[in-house]
């Protein structure tokens, strides 16, 4: 571990990562500040701008842009009650109230400190955990990869906002646009009907640019998000002593909270969020002050929310399995420049594998020595005319996209997405699922069959390993607590609604 750090540490301190980890983190926290726009969307239209870098600098750019936004979203949170990503939803509860306070400075200092906290915890966790876990992981068969890839499509379903029905939907019609093309096993073309573009498949680039980047455009323009007259004047920067004492134990207790949920496939920022919130909520000696102004529910959600972003990246790295959607982008990207992720990804391209663990310790730095001093800069954003900030982003992201095949196909592929995308947000529907299956398809595919081959035709291959089948029993327990709700008529109100 030690020797992999160090060689992490001299992939992510060269000139050309140390400039892409900063602007990773300078262009996420801007795209983060735009109402709607969160990390998915971010990740997904600044995709295509990576092809033709080095895969480790791709990622680690990547990388930062991820970060980079899930503070960014903070800032009209905070400040205008928009959240702008799912997860920063509870960070308005207290963030907001504080801000009607006169206390907008202190709370978005508090943010920057317990993000820097939470993050750097996480990181220390990955760093330690992830060579265990993919030397463990070297181990495990096609049956069990199976089960793995379905398990997580399965929780993210389920853990996900919204109606299950339309989580599993949209998760079975991700499936199906994962399977267009050609049959890795077989050679031949499916669901094609005739059309060469087709046999090529689905590019993951232009789905995720579609159904993130620019569905997310249209919604803003459609609903018009925006955020004129937001008032800039922060006042006092610096947390009071008083509020130190409130957060210091929220933000370790918020950080491991996190990282444990951020394993999780499924869990995430926002799952992470909520339960730390309601940990501080429940402990508290003067619960009442919470969602009027209390700093320490601020920090814990914050804290958490960048511990579950870090720590998400251990079943990414190690396992080769995504557990959210944001990560799901960044699977398809590894795949983009021919570095498939997964157990192997340790031993064969280490310079990614400890690069981009690396380049974690300094961009989560980068953000607290920016995001400081800059905090006024980035509040001035808010002001430019949204009009004129979806235009840009938009012409980045086709540009970017044209520029990977040099196909008008890509870009028409974006905006049918797009379409689709605008259409499911408008109706409620919780997109990761159908990210999350795409991308996972093919693996589920070709894992399966040679599991088939293995166990000779015979579905028992799946329960006579040990893990496969444990799996299995996991996956029958969650689908009878599913069937247990809903035969009850269980229509309990959501999580965020409760802890408030």
């Amino acid at each position: 571990m030690f020797e992999g750090i160090v060689e992490g540490f001299s992939v992510a301190l060269t000139a050309q990562n140390l400039l892409f980890v900063t602007l990773g983190v300078l262009i996420g926290t801007v795209v983060g500040l735009l109402p709607g726009l969160g990390p998915t969307a971010g990740v997904s239209l600044l995709l295509p701008l990576t092809f033709g870098l080095p895969a480790s600098t791709a990622i680690i750019f990547l990388a930062g842009i991820y970060y980079g936004t899930m503070y960014g979203g903070r800032i009209p949170a905070i400040l205008i009650n928009m959240p702008g990503d799912a997860s920063a939803v509870v960070t308005t509860f207290d963030g907001y109230p504080m801000r009607l306070q006169g206390r907008a400075g202190p709370a978005l200092a508090i943010t920057a400190i317990g993000s820097f906290v939470g993050g750097t915890i996480a990181i220390v966790g990955l760093t330690v955990l992830a060579p265990i876990v993919a030397r463990y992981a070297a181990r495990v068969g096609p049956p069990e990869l199976f089960m793995l890839t379905l398990f997580g499509i399965f929780l993210v379903a389920i853990i996900g906002s919204g109606s299950k029905v339309r989580a599993f939907s949209l998760a079975a019609l991700g499936l199906l646009i994962g399977t267009i093309g050609v049959d890795a096993m077989s050679g031949q073309t499916r669901l094609t009907y005739g059309n060469y573009d087709l046999a090529s498949g689905i590019s993951i680039v232009a789905i995720a640019v579609g159904l993130f980047g620019l569905s997310e455009v249209f919604y803003a323009i459609d609903t018009r998000l925006g955020a004129e007259g937001v008032d800039t004047k922060l006042g006092r920067l610096f947390p009071t002593m008083d509020d130190w004492v409130r957060s210091r134990w929220a933000m370790v207790r918020a950080a491991i909270v996190g990282f444990f949920i951020g394993v999780v496939p499924g869990g995430g920022g926002t799952v992470s969020s909520i339960v730390a919130y309601g940990l501080e909520k429940k402990i508290s000696k003067e619960p009442s002050r919470f969602g009027k102004g209390a700093v320490e529910g601020l920090t814990a959600t914050e804290t958490a929310d960048n511990a579950s972003s870090n720590a998400s990246f251990i079943p990414l790295l190690t396992l080769g399995l995504p557990p959210n959607s944001v990560l799901a982008v960044m699977f398809g990207a590894l795949l983009m420049h021919n570095v498939p992720p997964g157990p192997g990804l340790i031993e064969q391209h280490p310079d990614i594998f400890w690069g981009v663990i690396a380049s974690m310790y300094i961009g989560n730095l980068l953000l607290l020595i920016l995001n400081l001093p800059l905090v006024g800069v980035f509040v001035q954003i808010l002001r430019v005319p949204p009009a004129f900030l979806n235009a840009i982003i938009v012409i980045i992201a086709v540009a970017g996209l044209y520029s990977i095949n040099h196909k008008l196909y890509d870009i028409i592929v974006a905006l049918v997405f797009g379409v689709i995308g605008y259409a499911l947000k408008k109706w409620k529907f919780d997109l990761a699922p159908l990210i999350l299956a795409f991308i996972l398809a093919p693996m589920m595919e070709v894992q399966f069959r040679r599991s088939m081959i293995m166990g000779d035709g015979e579905l028992g291959i799946f329960v006579y390993r040990p893990f496969s089948a444990l799996m299995v029993i996991l996956l029958v327990g969650l689908a009878g607590m599913l069937a247990w709700g809903a035969i009850r008529g269980d229509k309990s109100a959501p999580a965020e609604a409760n802890i408030r």
